[in-house]
């Protein structure tokens, strides 16, 4: 198929007639009908059958649809990619992009220490999930992105700022004395307590899923999540016992759940990520330092510093 077959193919799919094709892609309704023609003589097969007055795609034509529709998505992120390319970028602006454990802590420490020599730049910032952040950098969407642990990209540079502990986060009075005592909590001391679990496929929870199932323990898992503060409010609410790592637990209201460290330890790393193509400014690399230093202000356990 030619791209203009492709083009009158999409058309009739997402319309279902040949006038409504016609006037999505401002062509004549001959046109249409030619082009359809053009494109089943070239395929050796039709692609719809004339039914109550509308066109109804054939078993081949549903079946190749779902490439069209691929091909038509990356042909909207190029046009997308070509415009950021066009528009660049000003200097009075960053378009900042983080995952959500890292917004509601990490984010505004940094932007107190960014704003403190640039209170003249201003940051459009917005919270997605790994995948999200990935594809709008690669599409120069944004400037920078902060994430936990993704695997390389050809498109991105990728910058390790450190690292965050796993912790556990149970409601008040479920974990024995003992153990909230001795600060540290195992696999074998959440046996027969309700788990709130993170989604197997979110890069922390394949880490913990491992650890548990090496443990032998068995654990009672009442809800699987995929967003860490929501994990850490099921905690809050008593739900269960969460874990998370240590930039969510510096959310955790004390009065409501335990904060305690997970043994044996798991390190999540932190990286920022940026277009390879495009050079990132001093501004840009001294709002990264202010993210690493905030990262650093939270602490191990997510514990808020003295004011």
């Amino acid at each position: 198929m030619r791209l203009r077959h492709i083009e009158v193919f999409n058309a009739v799919m997402l319309t279902g007639s040949v006038s409504a094709a016609a006037r999505m892609i401002n062509v004549t309704q001959p046109a249409v009908s030619r082009t359809l023609q053009h494109a089943e003589l070239q395929l050796g097969f039709p692609l719809f059958q004339r039914v109550g007055g509308r066109l109804r795609p054939t078993l081949e034509a549903q079946t190749l649809y779902p490439h069209v529709e691929r091909l038509f998505q990356q042909l909207d992120e190029v046009q997308r990619l070509s415009a950021n390319l066009r528009a660049g970028r000003s200097q009075h602006e960053l378009q900042v992009l983080t995952v959500l454990a890292l917004s509601y802590e990490v984010m505004p420490r940094a932007m107190r220490l960014f704003r403190q020599k640039h209170p003249g730049v201003i940051v459009h910032h917005q919270a997605l999930h790994s995948p999200q952040i990935v594809s709008a950098l690669a599409l120069q969407e944004a400037d920078i992105g902060y994430v936990f642990s993704v695997p390389p990209h050809p498109s991105l540079t990728l910058e390790a700022l450190g690292s965050r502990s796993v912790v556990c986060v149970a409601p008040r009075g479920l974990l024995p004395p003992r153990v909230v005592r001795s600060g540290e909590v195992g696999p074998a001391d959440l046996a027969g307590l309700p788990i709130v679990a993170l989604d197997p496929q979110d890069p922390l929870g394949v880490l913990l899923s491992q650890t548990l199932r090496d443990s032998g323990a068995l654990l009672d898992v009442v809800a699987t999540v995929q967003t860490y503060h929501v994990a850490l409010a099921l905690a809050q609410h008593g739900v269960g016992v969460a874990m998370v790592e240590s930039c969510t637990a510096a959310s955790a209201d004390r009065r409501r759940v335990d904060v305690l460290r997970w043994v044996p330890s798991i390190e999540v790393p932190v990286q920022a990520l940026r277009p390879a193509q495009r050079p990132g400014s001093q501004t840009l690399r001294f709002f990264t330092r202010c993210m690493q230093q905030a990262l650093e202000d939270v602490g191990p356990l997510g514990l808020k510093p003295s004011p």
